[in-house]
């Protein structure tokens, strides 16, 4: 089985993202990560994430709940951000490049709430004025719903119990952890159909 026939030409990529509130036109991206998804043995796994420190565009509100919510510190010495616009560029040359490799038309965004992520992730390549966007417009795949199908649950570490699936409440809301933890179920769930 290959990704291509799987999901309609569609390569499915996890994307999560750590922000500054919750308006994409008003709040800035803080971190952002990716996961690949393969196939192994006709089984889905998951494959190289990549994750970013985002600098906020200082033209950009940042809610100070925010901060206290994903418990970023943004002058932490060991932080290494890297520009918005790099950041961005750099995942989706790489999302193009897997896309290629794939043999997929288009990348679609998974997430946990993906609207959210997908809403922040287009304001951006707007705003960069990126041509070249891997990205379905409008089509996600979303955990939520797959949970709440699956589990009857709705709630990243609710679902993540219900799979068995470790979950540390610690790691939680940074994007490297969200997205891997996402992506385990998105792969656990689709190993059951």
């Amino acid at each position: 089985m290959l990704l291509k026939n799987r999901f309609r030409k569609y390569l499915p990529v996890v994307i999560d993202l750590e922000t500054g509130g919750f308006d994409p036109s008003k709040n800035p991206i803080l971190e952002i990560a990716m996961q690949f998804i393969e196939i192994n043995n006709n089984k889905f796994i998951l494959g190289e994430g990549i994750r970013y420190h985002v600098i906020p565009e200082s033209q950009l509100e940042i809610d100070p709940d925010s901060l206290e919510f994903t418990k970023i510190h943004l002058n932490h010495p060991l932080r290494q951000a890297i520009a918005t616009e790099e950041a961005i560029k750099n995942i989706c040359k790489l999302v193009n490049k897997q896309r290629s490799k794939e043999e997929c038309s288009r990348a679609i965004l998974v997430g946990h709430n993906a609207h959210f992520d997908l809403s922040f992730l287009q304001a951006n390549i707007e705003r960069y004025d990126i041509k070249n966007s891997p990205f379905h417009p409008f089509s996600v795949i979303d955990t939520v719903s797959l949970g709440a199908a699956f589990t009857g649950q709705t709630v990243l570490a609710r679902i993540a119990k219900e799979l068995s699936i470790d979950y540390d409440n610690d790691l939680a809301h940074s994007a490297a952890y969200d997205a891997e933890i996402t992506a385990k179920v998105f792969c656990d769930l689709l190993n059951k159909i």
